[in-house]
């Protein structure tokens, strides 16, 4: 790789063998996470301080993960953070000896083992990016956030990542600004008023008690059960966790119980269909909707 475009700092490396199948997933379409041959890089900030953040997977059963940063403490964390969102040091096999025979997602499981649910490093990115994914088709919200990115987010000049903007920064910003990025009136107050409340503290992301945090957020106008979930499960690691509002979902749903491709199911009746996987539900329902989905609209109240 060229000179020019190697990270500075303190190099730490993390040499991982995965517990269970594992397959290094491929770049994000938002521009964040990048894939450069076989190696997955990105930007990210471990308390106001970049960190870049390189993970290969050179074996089936080994995976290595390395960060550049200003110090060992920063560059550790961003290791450790970038593991979480891999999920490289997940052991899926009580999901699997549960559910590899189960009707609905048996044949997913036992195909596909090494099914993870992708994540965010920074669990407000994954709160952001659900409100950008309100109510809208998926590569208009695509749009919205790569112009995020792009007008808000911090840039590494040395590599060229850039990650998006932190909570701060979005609440700093007016929401006439958030709109013109393509944010309908309400989502950008919505938004801003969501970040407040992160970079504030109030609403604690990375505090063990995901619950206190989602209390908070409920109370503000336009974050709603399908916001908070998609959180949960892309940005706190919670398996236990189905976005029922998914359009996906509900569609899914629809098709099961008529067999028409046309009818949608309700929350509830999604709700029900996963609630015996139990802690594993959000994972089943990724299984069930094959993988990565495109998100294409959740329901009225998000």
């Amino acid at each position: 790789m060229p000179a020019d475009t190697r990270p500075e700092g303190v190099h730490v490396r993390a040499h991982v063998r995965p517990p269970w199948p594992f397959r290094l997933p491929g770049g994000g379409l938002d521009g964040v996470l990048r894939r450069r041959g076989s190696v997955l890089e990105r930007l990210l900030h471990v308390e106001g301080r970049p960190v870049v953040v390189r993970a290969g997977q050179p074996a089936a059963d080994a995976v290595v993960v390395g960060a550049w940063g200003p110090d060992r403490a920063a560059a550790e964390e961003g290791v450790a953070r970038m593991r979480f969102a891999l999920g490289v040091d997940e052991d899926l096999r009580p999901f699997y000896d549960a559910f590899h025979d189960d009707p609905f997602i048996g044949r997913s499981v036992r195909m596909r083992p090494h099914l993870r649910i992708t994540r965010r490093p920074e669990p407000f990115e994954a709160l952001a990016w659900a409100v950008c994914e309100q109510l809208i088709d998926f590569d208009r919200a695509l749009a919205i956030q790569r112009r995020m990115v792009a007008r808000l987010g911090r840039r590494c000049a040395r590599t060229g990542l850039r990650e998006p903007p932190p909570a701060a920064t979005v609440a700093g910003s007016a929401p006439a600004l958030l709109e013109s990025l393509g944010l309908s009136a309400s989502r950008a107050i919505a938004l801003r008023r969501a970040a407040r409340e992160v970079a504030a503290g109030r609403a604690d992301l990375r505090a063990p008690d995901h619950e206190r945090a989602w209390r908070r957020l409920r109370t503000i106008p336009g974050i709603g059960p399908w916001t908070l979930e998609m959180l949960a499960l892309h940005g706190q690691g919670r398996y236990d966790q189905v976005p029922a509002g998914d359009l996906n979902l509900l569609k899914l749903e629809g098709r099961l119980r008529t067999g028409s491709p046309h009818a949608r199911g309700t929350e509830e009746e999604v709700r029900t269909r996963f609630a015996p996987y139990g802690r594993w539900a959000g994972l089943a329902a990724w299984h069930a909707m094959g993988g990565p989905p495109r998100r294409l609209r959740p329901p009225a109240v998000v």
